[in-house]
Formats: C-alpha cells, sequence, structure tokens
C-alpha cells in the first residue's frame, strides 16, 4: 500500500476512530502531563500524525502556537470540527501535510510531538531528518509509539501485514523494537534525554521517547 493509499485507509477509518474510547485512559494522562512539562508557554508546536485533534486540543492551549497534522484529510476535517466545538483553541491549526512537505517551508518549532505515529511511517530515517530539519537548535522530538517487537508479537505480524496492506484490511506498519527506534533517533542527530513507561495495562511497550536537538 502506497503513501496515497494508507491516506484512503485512514479517510475511511477516521469517524471510527474519532468515535473510540482511548484504551488506557491513566497512560494517556500521564503522558500529557509529562509533555505538558516539557512545553513552555511561547513554544511553536507541531504534531505529527495527530488523528482527529484530540491530543492537540488538550495541549495547545499552554503554548503559543501549535500545528497539528496528519495525512488523512478526513481526520483534519473532524478536527477542525472538534477545535469549533470547543470554542476554537487560539494558536490552534490543524492541516494535512507531512513532515516531510513542511521541511521545505522555512518554519522552525521548538517541539516536535508524535504520538502513536512513528510505526506507521514509510520512510522513518527520512521523515526523522525532515523532523530534525524543522526544529530550531535544542528543541525537542517527543515521541510515543508502539514497538511491536517488543510485544512478542513480531513474527507472527510480519509475514501477515503484506497481505492484510494488499486487501486494505491495514495500513502499512513497520514492526522494531525499542532499541530500533532509539538508534533511528540518534542516527538522525539526536541526544536522546530520557524513556519511560506511561502504560497501565500489560505488554504495552509504547516507549515515551524524549530527544533533543544538538546545539551546532
Amino acid at each position: 500500500m502506497s503513501s496515497d493509499g494508507d491516506a484512503r485507509f485512514w479517510d475511511k477509518a477516521a469517524d471510527k476512530y474519532s468515535k473510540s474510547p482511548i484504551a488506557d485512559k491513566a497512560g494517556y494522562e500521564h503522558t500529557l502531563d509529562k509533555t505538558r512539562r516539557l512545553l513552555e508557554p511561547d513554544s511553536r508546536v507541531l504534531e505529527l500524525g495527530c488523528g482527529t485533534g484530540g491530543t492537540a486540543i488538550q495541549l495547545a492551549s499552554g503554548v503559543r502556537q501549535y500545528l497539528a497534522t496528519d495525512i488523512s484529510t478526513k481526520m483534519i476535517e473532524i478536527a477542525r470540527g472538534k477545535n469549533t466545538d470547543n470554542d476554537a483553541v487560539p494558536g490552534l491549526e490543524f492541516r494535512a501535510a507531512t513532515a516531510e512537505a513542511l521541511a521545505a517551508e522555512p518554519a522552525q518549532f521548538n517541539a516536535v510531538l508524535a504520538f502513536n505515529f512513528l510505526h506507521l511511517v514509510h520512510d522513518l530515517p527520512g521523515m526523522l531528518r525532515s523532523v530534525h530539519s524543522l526544529l530550531a537548535p535544542g528543541g525537542l522530538f517527543i515521541s510515543k509509539t508502539p514497538c511491536i517487537w517488543d510485544m512478542g508479537l513480531g513474527l507472527i505480524l510480519l509475514p501477515v501485514l503484506p497481505l492484510m496492506r494488499a486487501i486494505g484490511f491495514a495500513p502499512f506498519v513497520v514492526v522494531f523494537s525499542a532499541d530500533d527506534l532509539k538508534k533511528r533517533i540518534k542516527e538522525a542527530g539526536f541526544e536522546i534525554i530520557t524513556t519511560e513507561y506511561h502504560g497501565t495495562r500489560n505488554n504495552d511497550k509504547r516507549p515515551f521517547i524524549v530527544a533533543e536537538k544538538k546545539m551546532a
């Protein structure tokens, strides 16, 4: 499935995704709290893979500017509707875009967020390089994403994922471990500051990783 195919997959899934409850509310709130502490009132923030905007609406009121992006135009449409319903958070913008496209713009952010997203990226090294270029020196890359290999599901999913993608039952998914992910983040020019696990459910292997763009 191509990137266009992924966009179509998430467009179709958007309504159901928007109505789905958060599986681990306590873990999610812990991640929100940790992220808020890392952001400053004057921060310019970019969120990648924002889905239907729930996290963006929670965090945007604490910063100066918050751009939330997703590959799915339907997800963005729903997110914009939610923002209006919540009296439009000042400084919050939703846009259908990718990190690679934004990297061509003369914009620098103080933080880039990517929650439950990195395992869905076709070219993760390239995307991480784009994130690096979008950040101001000393800026933070904050992520939390499933490391499927650490969940013990890698050998099960690797043979079936291509077939599921081919028939439209799954998006593109990358199977990696937390060590693999941290290695790729470091190779993109980041220094990892902390790695934590916020999940309260069994076998929740989604590391919360805070990485800093090294000063020139």
